[in-house]
Formats: structure tokens, C-alpha cells, sequence
């Protein structure tokens, strides 16, 4: 988005449609990574239920995105690398999540623009998640 471009909304919580539309991009997310093969090595990293995932990225994605800091409340700084440091995430990992994210996105209909910020938000965050040296 260019600078000089005028957004409506004071935080990309509210861009993307508060809250209910943040449980829709989560639910979504686990969905596709259970459905699609293109992300079996992602899900394969998660446990055999998705119950948990899917709450705690709903709750973080709603303070990480300026609405409620629901994870905050319940479990203090999120500290994501630390948390996500029992689990392998390498390159292939790393790119699973963002494509899964990225049709997560798309098939829920959160705003191009904003998708476009979002993906390069992710794309620095689960870049730095990275535990596993590539060969």
C-alpha cells in the first residue's frame, strides 16, 4: 500500500472485519492445513487435535492484528519463538504456513490491500520462528 494512501480503519483488526472475521481466518487456517496435502508437513507438527491451535491463534491473531488481547490476558507475552522451539520449524514449515495463511485469507475475503501487509508481516515473523538449520 502506498504511503499516501488513506485507510478508513485505525488498526487491521478493524480492516479485516473485528472479530468474527478473525475466528473465520483461523478456522480456516487449521481447516486447510488438515484438508490440503500441499500442507501435510505442517500439520504433522501439531498434535493430533487442532482444538487448542485454533484458539490460541484466534485469541493472538485478535491482539496481534489491534483489537482484544485476549492471548495476553490469558497467557502474558506471547514469546512465539520460545513456545514454538518443542517444534521443527524449518524452510519447508515456514513456507507451508504462509501459503496455507495466504489461502486462508483469500477464501475468507479479507481485503486485498490488507492481505498484501499481512503477508509480509507474516512472511518476516515466521522467517524469524525458523529453529532447524537448512542443508
Amino acid at each position: 500500500m502506498n504511503i499516501e494512501e488513506k485507510n478508513e480503519f485505525e488498526t487491521p483488526f478493524e480492516w479485516i472485519g473485528g472479530e468474527a472475521r478473525v475466528h473465520a481466518l483461523a478456522e480456516r487456517f487449521y481447516d486447510l492445513m488438515s484438508l490440503e496435502p500441499a500442507y501435510a508437513q505442517l500439520r504433522s507438527v501439531h498434535g493430533e487435535s487442532l482444538d487448542d491451535a485454533r484458539q490460541k491463534l484466534f485469541w493472538f491473531l485478535c491482539g496481534w492484528l489491534g483489537g482484544p488481547q485476549h492471548y495476553v490476558e490469558r497467557f502474558g507475552h506471547p514469546r512465539l519463538k520460545m513456545r514454538h522451539m518443542p517444534f521443527r520449524v524449518g524452510l519447508v514449515e515456514r513456507d507451508q504456513w504462509l501459503a496455507c495463511m495466504a489461502q486462508a485469507m483469500a477464501e475468507v475475503g479479507v481485503p486485498e490491500a490488507l492481505q498484501a501487509k499481512l503477508k509480509a508481516s507474516f512472511f518476516q515473523t515466521a522467517d524469524w520462528m525458523r529453529n532447524q538449520a537448512e542443508a
